[in-house]
């Protein structure tokens, strides 16, 4: 990044098409994200119109179910950097293997998900819940689960498609898929037009076939459309290759267990909170699902980036590797100082739109104050982790990561904000969400600088292995 900015003058023309490019190929996977995000929000919101108890019950069965979705979505990245490397290197025969080998993996890693959301059913009555609520969460995370196979294959397409360039699919796919997600639960949450009444489950039902039909829209347009002719994965039957599928989760399941500790993370934090009332829980809420959506920008560079520098090392060219990397790593922070700065003059309109309690507002804009804190850190290390996954590396990231949030953010977050009498530095009185927040925005920042640092290492060392 350096080198970029010292630069004379005519290297800005190099930095205004990569922008360019990178802006083209990112910007209809952020508006499906948006879309995706979209779903959940619909989920929560029309069944919160039902009862209170069909309310927790998708709030309780969806906790699990993020957390199981999110590391599916990160297992099954691995096929982004592969394409992109194939791509890369001209090596369009090879594409359509990889492709119907990632497919038997998303089978695979669908199924194993599936299972394991239906065995976490067990640990609801074991939490102290209403007996109802516990058995109406455990049935949607049942119904929800049939759709974790399609998820894990429409992933893999994801990703295929993703990196041969082709990312406005995406954005159609996810915007179809949030409208049948919003008119089926109208038709089963609530019983509209002679449809049976569920409550919650009929959230469930409706995801399940929805990940259904979105897989099915997209097989559809891969199909169709020329863009994926010369790649076209479908030309015949294939049976698994337990090499291949191996060597993509070796690549995939470090980039999913990272996603599983930073959502995981969250999740604890969630429930560490819930002992300091009603308001603290709220307000942490509404903080976190704001920074969430707002992280939908960078994560929509940083996978585009991966392409990109996947592309570049596939063409055995590690200097333009590295010169990719730092225009997305420059662009996601550009955004993250803006965010920044919006959510510190804007947290009270921000709280004020979540919710019309005063209490849960202060709460929530004396936290959406971190939040700010953290855009800068967090753009950064999400931008330089998926830089460096581009190289086919991921367990540095992993570690990095699981070391940042479980090795700081946790510890530090209980230390200050349950002030535990046994431990010496512990502040006098409990910080409640305060002290988690502080941990998260210190975890973000460690993770931010070494995930910087390894992202440099990394790409000097290819440059000079290439020479």
């Amino acid at each position: 990044m350096t080198a970029t900015v010292s630069a004379p003058s005519g290297t800005a023309s190099p930095v205004r098409t990569e922008i360019a490019t990178l802006w083209r190929l990112s910007w209809p996977m952020l508006v499906g994200q948006l879309a995706t995000v979209g779903m959940g929000v619909a989920d929560v919101a029309m069944t919160g119109h039902v009862s209170a108890e069909e309310l927790a019950a998708v709030s309780l069965g969806t906790s699990v179910w993020s957390i199981v979705l999110v590391t599916v979505m990160g297992t099954m990245m691995a096929i982004n950097t592969v394409v992109a490397h194939e791509i890369g290197a001209a090596r369009y025969d090879q594409i359509p293997h990889s492709v119907r080998q990632s497919l038997w993996k998303g089978l695979l890693v669908g199924l194993v998900a599936m299972l394991f959301a239906n065995l976490c059913t067990l640990l609801f009555d074991h939490v102290g819940l209403d007996q109802h609520v516990a058995d109406r969460a455990a049935l949607f995370l049942h119904v929800i689960s049939v759709g974790m196979p399609a998820f894990a294959c429409y992933r893999a397409l994801y990703g295929y498609t993703t990196s041969i360039n082709q990312t406005k699919p995406i954005m159609w796919i996810a915007i179809f898929g949030l409208l049948f997600n919003v008119l089926s639960n109208w038709l089963l949450v609530y019983g509209n037009w002679g449809f049976p009444q569920l409550g919650a489950v009929g959230c469930a039902v409706s995801t399940a076939i929805g990940m259904w039909l979105m897989l099915g829209a997209m097989l559809y347009w891969i199909k169709v459309s020329p863009a994926y002719r010369m790649t076209y994965p479908f030309t015949g039957w294939e049976g698994p290759d337990w090499k291949e599928i191996g060597t993509m989760l070796r690549l995939g399941l470090p980039i999913g267990v990272t996603y599983f500790a930073e959502v995981s993370a969250f999740g604890l934090i969630s429930l560490l909170v819930a002992r300091f009332g009603v308001v603290a829980v709220s307000s942490h809420q509404v903080a976190l699902n704001f920074a969430s959506l707002v992280f939908m920008v960078p994560l929509s560079f940083s996978i585009g980036m991966m392409t990109r520098v996947g592309q570049a090392m596939g063409e055995g060219n590690p200097e333009r590797a590295r010169f990719v990397g730092w225009v997305g790593v420059g662009m996601s922070v550009v955004f993250g100082a803006l965010s920044a700065l919006f959510i510190a003059i804007f947290r009270w309109e921000i709280a004020a739109a979540y919710t019309s309690d005063p209490a849960v507002q202060a709460a929530c804009a004396h936290l959406l104050l971190f939040a700010a804190l953290f855009q800068l850190s967090d753009a950064t290390q999400v931008a330089t982790a998926s830089a460096i996954r581009g190289y086919q590396v991921t367990r540095p990231p992993m570690i990095i990561q699981l070391v940042a949030f479980w090795g700081v953010s946790l510890p530090l977050g209980c230390i200050l904000g349950l002030a535990p009498q046994w431990f010496p530095w512990a502040p006098g009185a409990p910080m409640s969400t305060t002290g988690f927040w502080i941990g998260l925005v210190v975890a973000l920042t460690v993770a931010a600088v070494l995930l910087t640092w390894s992202f440099e290492k990394l790409a000097r060392q290819r440059i000079r292995a290439a020479a």
